[in-house]
């Protein structure tokens, strides 16, 4: 027991011994101690929100330029398919458009007739086989004679008076037009009736 009395003393020793700060000291060294713990944390939150901000607009960059650099592959791809397939098309069309004249020739002849039935067959077979490489080519001749002229597919090279006929009916076809798909290859050569 007397230990702990003389601890007791000596604290009340130590006690007197130390000044006892004013409560108006305590509150304001505390003050400035708690603003300079807020401060930093008040910066560093601060820091983190601009840098996180900073980062969401880094990737919201970098996803707007993915997007953009996806669109324009695609684009790109489509571009070079729909090339691809008009040059096909219009290289086929130029290697038909060089047979025509061969076709024009034996219609010619199909239409003068001959004595010569040997001959006369030969020329319609060879007619008929080049129409059928024109088939499996996709291109077929323009229906003109009877049809009702169409400026897409038909050239009009001359007109006729004829009440008997309907307006704008094509009375003669002067030269076969032919139409691969959608795409004239040539426009036909006829005669319309006013």
């Amino acid at each position: 027991m007397a230990n702990t009395e003389n601890t007791k003393e000596q604290d009340v020793l130590k006690e007197e011994q130390e000044p006892v700060p004013a409560p108006e000291a305590v509150a304001t060294d505390a003050a400035p101690a708690e603003e300079t713990a807020q401060e930093p944390q008040a910066d560093e939150k601060e820091q983190i929100a601009s840098a996180l901000a900073r980062a969401k607009k880094a990737l919201a960059d970098q996803e707007e330029s993915y997007l953009r650099l996806a669109a324009e592959y695609d684009n790109f791809r489509r571009r070079s398919t729909k090339e691809k397939s008009e040059a096909y098309t219009n290289a086929k069309a130029d290697a038909a458009l060089k047979f025509l004249p061969v076709y024009d020739n034996l219609e010619r002849a199909l239409q003068h007739g001959t004595q010569d039935e040997a001959f006369l067959k030969g020329v319609e077979m060879t007619m008929t086989q080049l129409l059928e490489v024109l088939e499996s080519l996709d291109i077929r001749p323009i229906e003109a004679v009877g049809k009702p002229f169409d400026p897409n597919l038909h050239n009009a090279v001359m007109h006729v008076d004829d009440e008997t006929l309907g307006e704008n009916v094509i009375v003669t076809c002067f030269q076969t037009g032919f139409i691969m798909g959608e795409k004239v290859i040539r426009f036909a050569a006829v005669q319309v009736a006013n």
